[in-house]
């Protein structure tokens, strides 16, 4: 998908434009191409940004995965994912977040903050377990770095995906990156996995465009191997009155 003329100016703005409070987008739409090891797909992500009465900014990010082409007669389902909360001066608090696969029970991680407590829904079964500070999902860590700066060399955080909480280690390094919008100078996230796993996590998030993430390679639990890449952004604005 190509960039408006509209969106492709404030693409191209936005590089050189450090996100202040006044500089937040009020709405992000991205597009990806998926390549996964049986078959392609795309995803429509779309983050919206609300400044609410009392000063503060919330979000709400949604997604949607489907495959494409053949691969969409053996995965004709769609899978969406979901997350929203608050936005803070140390990043992205979600309140709630879920994925939902087809008709399937969606997993679900609702976020007690004031108690420290995470409610967790998986096939039926529900579990409460210590909410560490800091602790995203795996939709709100793909836009946390757009609202709180990285460390140096690596960055900690709990994460949950619906069924369990697992503390993720992650080096961060500089790639320029070759994407179907140009070359984008990115900062690159690669999960430290223990010696024998078989999981994997690469986040490329984008230096001069809010720290987007425009691309992501995973191994998921199930070994599936999967690859998005940026093929669209639409950023909006809308001013404060």
């Amino acid at each position: 998908m190509k960039l408006s003329s509209a969106a492709l100016l404030v693409w191209v703005l936005s590089f050189s434009v450090p996100v202040y409070a006044t500089d937040i987008p009020s709405r992000i739409e991205i597009n990806y191409a998926v390549t996964t090891d049986i078959g392609e797909g795309e995803i429509n992500e779309v983050m919206e940004i609300k400044h609410m009465d009392d000063g503060r900014y919330s979000y709400n990010i949604n997604s949607e995965a489907q495959a494409t082409g053949i691969f969409k007669l053996l995965e004709p389902n769609s899978i969406m994912r979901h997350s929203e909360g608050m936005i803070t001066e140390n990043g992205l608090r979600p309140s709630r977040a879920y994925e939902k696969r087809g008709k399937k029970e969606p997993s679900m991680a609702i976020f007690d903050w004031e108690n420290h407590t995470v409610t967790l829904s998986h096939q039926k079964h529900k579990a409460q377990e210590k909410l560490p500070k800091g602790t995203l999902d795996r939709l709100s860590l793909s836009y946390n770095f757009m609202f709180t700066p990285l460390p140096e060399h690596h960055v900690e955080r709990h994460i949950t995906n619906g069924h369990g909480l697992v503390l993720s280690r992650y080096t961060i390094t500089k790639e320029t990156l070759n994407t179907p919008l140009g070359k984008m100078k990115t900062i690159v996230l690669t999960r430290q996995e223990d010696k024998n796993s078989k999981l994997k996590r690469i986040l490329w998030l984008a230096q001069n465009n809010h720290m987007l993430p425009v691309r992501i390679v995973s191994i998921e639990e199930n070994g599936r191997e999967i690859e998005k890449i940026v093929t669209g952004i639409n950023i909006s604005y809308k001013a404060d009155y």
